[in-house]
């Protein structure tokens, strides 16, 4: 068998599984979550299949978003790496592309490696007529000031809160507003749609990550609602009105065997009350159980009383986007 040549290549699927497993855990182990953590478990595990795994990598999302993307090499050992991933945006909306796991070994960083993988990652997704998207941790500013050197724009900075089970809910503040709390009408998706387009907009990162703001998260399909049904997901969408009008909105997002994760949306002259109101009844509801939050960074009284029930700041990330000034396939 040749050596392999230093430098930038594709990625081997069949081969390099294991070892980009093992670069991603080294290069992310301080901010890496749950789930990039299972990510790297299913990683690892793909790479025993063996000859299988040329037709798995062709039906696991995973394998296939990390067989698109780019490695370096050097004697032999991959020391750098970026991954492409299809968004699975909806169909109406540019193709877009996300960038991820651009990682270097430490040993290595600061010689342009990254920027080169960065490079290949852009001239791949430019060729698909596509644009790109991703999310760099908010202290990482080296990260963060070369992909705007290579043309990427902040879209908005981004923090995941959480609530652990242990803690109490403080009690309502006597002072706030009586707001009665209901469920959405099938009606009202429309106007619940128009607050998130004013405070959520989609050129500064929609609902949150991978979750552009689109007409589908509103008014679900039949189909959307079986494939929730069937995969033990709900969306439950409380809102507060006053007078007729929709003031904020409380989505509640149940899966089988995870935390329960919170969408919250308040116009901006009523945040610092309504989100109080929304936020206590779902702690209150599910005092018991863990709850996850992705929130704008610059809601600042939202953030205060995140902190008043408990919630604690897990990660920041600021959300990037790239569009090619010319594609061509």
């Amino acid at each position: 068998m040749s050596k392999q040549k230093n430098g930038l290549r594709p990625v081997n699927v069949r081969t390099d599984l294991a070892p980009l497993a093992d670069l991603i855990e080294l290069a992310f182990a301080d901010t890496m979550d749950s789930s990039g953590r299972a990510a790297l478990r299913e990683m690892r595990q793909m790479s025993r299949f063996g000859p299988g795994l040329a037709v798995i990598s062709q039906l696991n999302d995973l394998a296939l978003g990390i067989g698109m993307g780019y490695v370096w090499v050097e004697d032999g050992e991959i020391i750098g790496n970026v991954s492409i991933y299809p968004s699975g945006y909806p169909k109406d909306l540019p193709e877009t592309y996300v960038i991820a796991n651009v990682a270097v070994h430490p040993d290595y960083r600061r010689q342009g490696i990254a920027r080169q993988l960065m490079l290949a990652s852009m001239e791949h997704i430019a060729k698909c007529h596509a644009q790109a998207i991703l999310q760099v941790e908010a202290h990482n500013t080296g990260a963060h000031t070369l992909y705007r050197t290579l043309g990427f724009v902040d879209e908005r900075v981004w923090t995941q809160w959480r609530r652990t089970s242990y803690t109490q809910p403080p009690p309502l503040d006597p002072t706030l507003p009586e707001v009665y709390i209901r469920r959405r009408r099938k009606s009202e998706w429309e106007a619940e749609f128009q607050l998130a387009r004013r405070i959520r907009p989609l050129d500064a990162g929609g609902l949150g990550w991978l979750r552009p703001l689109h007409t589908s998260e509103f008014k679900r399909s039949w189909w959307r609602r079986l494939i929730d049904w069937l995969s033990l997901r709900s969306v439950e969408h409380l809102v507060a009105v006053e007078d007729d009008q929709l003031i904020g909105s409380l989505w509640i997002h149940n899966s089988f065997g995870s935390s329960i994760r919170l969408t919250l949306l308040v116009e901006p002259d009523f945040q610092g009350m309504y989100d109080n109101i929304l936020l206590h009844y779902a702690v209150k509801r599910f005092g018991r159980t863990p709850l996850v939050i992705e929130h704008p960074d610059d809601e600042h009284l939202t953030k205060m009383v995140l902190q008043q029930y408990r919630f604690h700041p897990e990660r920041t990330v600021i959300h990037m986007h790239w569009s090619p000034p010319s594609s061509t396939c």
